[in-house]
């Protein structure tokens, strides 16, 4: 976490100072949208954590490694996948949950088919997808890529154990 905090640092201080070379208050503007940005995506990041943390001393550890943890198969695998699939929001949302559940004794084959089928399932996106690109073309993309989450979370099932 150190290092991504410290890569992310850098790059923002580059960013600002190429900003502030290049005049007209650049530096100020990206300041601002990033301010805004920032009240935009915190309470729901809040959220998150608070969800991901409470996941992880509500939940029994039992529970979680009975129906989602390394000894649960296809069952967890399925379950991942399911609920990747119908957790809206960006990663602010998403990567929260899935550590709280990592943490609390969730299987790597299950976190890791949660993180596929949000990123390519994504059933909240799928509204905007279709009145967007048609449905056709929604229909052949979620075709393409049905089989890619339990597939993930089977092979790091299997080869992470």
């Amino acid at each position: 976490m150190l290092i991504a905090t410290l890569v992310m640092a850098v790059l923002a201080i580059a960013f600002l100072i190429v900003a502030y070379t290049r005049g007209r208050n650049l530096h100020v503007a990206g300041l601002k949208a990033g301010a805004h940005m920032t009240l935009q995506v915190l309470p729901l990041l809040i959220f998150a954590f608070i969800l991901a943390g409470t996941v992880q001393v509500l939940v029994p550890k039992e529970l979680i490694a009975r129906w989602i943890g390394t000894a649960s198969g296809l069952r967890g695998i399925a379950l991942g996948t399911l609920a990747g699939a119908i957790t809206p929001g960006g990663p602010y949302v998403s990567l929260p949950i899935v550590a709280g559940l990592y943490r609390a004794g969730a299987g790597m084959g299950t976190t890791i088919a949660f993180l596929t089928s949000w990123s390519l399932w994504a059933v909240a996106r799928m509204p905007m997808e279709v009145g967007l690109l048609g449905f056709r073309f929604a229909a052949i993309r979620f075709a393409c890529t049905f089989f890619f989450p339990p597939i993930a979370g089977l092979i790091a099932h299997y080869l992470f154990k």
